[in-house]
């Protein structure tokens, strides 16, 4: 190959990886995700003078609507801004809290053995609309009039059902209860694809947020809603809990890896999961057994067994028990970690290190700016519908995530008052040099492996971001024994040594959902270039800003 050769194919990926789609590149800013609707929401503020900040807030509400069963104002939010300005990322918890009430002693009342995973028991705070006001507050340039804009017409005058999303539609309409039956189904039944859905509910609630701002939703007639709905269904929530609720900035997490920087949020989220994965995968030469190898998968699969054991018994609110963040995240701990890797074994059950002595549904999506500030912004409802419940006349329903709680009185994430709970959703970036990826998968517990999926894609095997998005994934959906997911595309040979080392392996269709959909954006702040990839597991799409002259008029003169 030819020196010019080998930087061409640095740059457009690796000939064997090819993807199905090409790489959307923009001089401008860009938008990659879940909904070509909602790309061309933030894309069109980009080109209207708003900041990434701006048309993620646009892109996200926008995702709201045409996508109820994943996301909306009735759920949380985690982000992480890069800044170009002075260099720095930031990140916002914008996850929930439990109601006040709702603590171990409520718990043991009801003789729980576990949360409930629907219904008014599993709702915590929505936290998406104070975490947009604080996302706007520190960075945005424009208010909730312009980036609500899109969001609130298009649920006034509907839109047609994608593909997928008419698929999670009908499997979950009967999650639906309530207000959120008459809410969301048409005549008992679910909208049907390339059918106009029409949610005039949910544009008045979001135009009441443009014109008072957010704290409507907490403190005004929104809020009143909420409580409504949780005092006729016997729940815990009461106006305090509401108009207390603040999100929060936080301090991203960070560990390298082969040389390139990667980014998570810290617990309360799941991300550290992510970041433990790639520590210990650094002991292995993933590069030498090539992508989607038996020896990689083998060893991908054995980290992420590692690496959950001790997020499930560690990661809780860190403002209600201590983290050992910085053992867990510790490179002598990671090689402790990899020796403990089975090269001619599947591992049926890992413990979690000890470090402390005696005493599944959400939308991701990503923006670049022509300035080189870059968001990475996660938001869900948690299971599809979230709880099922919606208040009325509100036109979104409420999260569940308080079923994430446990109701063990020695747990660290034990059910308690105006307390987060352990949360799945996270939102990532990976840097090196100019080069600054925002990316996420989302899944439910699938993330963290995927994210590490996508990294090593990146890092060990030369691919493009598009290519990392569409290249074939493993998940693990237990947290024990041998199981394992994996998309048909992984050769049967590989199928077949993986069984031998004692996986049990499940093959699922090409582009599977279950291993969930991503979105990625790349800019290069020595070009100025981004670039966009959305994977074809969703219906989403990366859209450059537009010329501001093709809005106005149509045409270039």
């Amino acid at each position: 190959m030819t020196a010019e050769a080998a930087k061409i194919n640095s740059l457009a990926g690796s000939k064997e990886h090819w993807a199905g789609r090409s790489v959307v590149l923009s001089s401008g800013g860009l938008v990659a995700s879940e909904s070509p609707l909602a790309s061309q929401a933030g894309a069109v503020i980009l080109a209207q003078g708003g900041n990434a900040i701006d048309a993620a807030i646009a892109a996200n509400a926008v995702m709201g609507v045409v996508a109820p069963h994943s996301c909306g104002i009735g759920g949380d939010l985690f982000a992480i801004v890069y800044q170009a300005s002075t260099g720095q990322y930031f990140g916002l918890n914008a996850s929930g809290w439990s109601p006040a009430g709702m603590n171990l002693a409520w718990a043991q009342g009801l003789a729980l053995r576990a949360m409930p995973e629907k219904g008014i028991h599993s709702v915590s705070i929505p936290g998406t609309v104070d975490g947009w006001q604080r996302l706007m507050d520190r960075f945005g340039s424009l208010g909730f009039r312009e980036t609500l804009g899109a969001a609130i017409r298009i649920a006034d005058v509907g839109f047609p059902v994608t593909e997928r999303s008419a698929l999670r539609w009908y499997d979950n309409r009967h999650e639906l209860a309530g207000y959120a039956r008459k809410t969301f189904l048409l005549d008992g039944r679910a909208p049907r694809f390339a059918e106009v859905f029409r949610n005039p509910e949910l544009a008045r609630t979001m135009r009441r947020i443009a014109e008072k701002g957010s704290r409507e939703f907490y403190e005004g007639e929104i809020a009143d809603r909420i409580v409504a709905l949780s005092d006729e269904q016997h729940g815990l929530i009461r106006s305090e809990d509401l108009s207390e609720y603040r999100s929060e900035w936080v301090e991203p997490l960070s560990t390298t890896y082969r040389g390139w920087t990667v980014y998570e949020l810290p617990p309360n989220g799941a991300g550290i999961a992510a970041l433990a994965m790639l520590n210990i995968v650094e002991h292995f030469p993933l590069r030498e057994y090539g992508p989607n190898t038996a020896k990689a998968l083998h060893v991908l699969i054995e980290a992420k067994k590692l690496a959950y054991a001790d997020m499930l018994r560690y990661v809780c609110d860190p403002h209600r028990h201590p983290i050992p963040v910085q053992e867990i995240l510790s490179k002598a701990y990671s090689s402790k970690r990899a020796k403990s890797i089975d090269p001619a074994s599947a591992a049926s059950a890992v413990a979690p290190g000890q470090f402390l002595h005696p005493g599944g549904d959400t939308v991701y999506l990503s923006v670049a700016d022509r300035h080189g500030n870059v968001i990475s912004l996660i938001q869900s409802n948690y299971m599809n519908f979230g709880s099922g419940l919606a208040p009325d006349g509100a036109g979104f329903v409420l999260q569940n995530r308080a079923s994430l709680f446990s109701v063990d009185p020695v747990h660290p994430n034990v059910v308690d008052g105006h307390k987060r709970p352990l949360h799945t959703i996270i939102p990532a970036f990976l840097s090196k040099g100019q080069e600054r990826i925002a990316f996420g998968i989302q899944g439910g517990w699938n993330q963290s492996q995927a994210h590490v999926q996508f990294v090593s894609n990146i890092v060990d095997h030369g691919m493009n971001i598009q290519e990392a998005i569409e290249a074939p994934r493993f998940t693990k959906p237990t947290f024990d024994g041998v199981d394992v997911l994996v998309e048909s595309r992984i050769a049967p040979a590989t199928v077949e040594e993986l069984e031998e080392l004692g996986h049990q392996v499940i093959q699922k269709e090409p582009f599977s959902e279950e291993m969930g959909g991503g979105q990625a954006v790349l800019h290069n702040a020595s070009t100025g270039v981004s670039s966009g990839a959305s994977d074809p597991r969703k219906d989403g799409a990366a859209i450059p800003e537009p010329c501001l002259s093709l809005l106005k008029s149509g045409s270039i003169h």
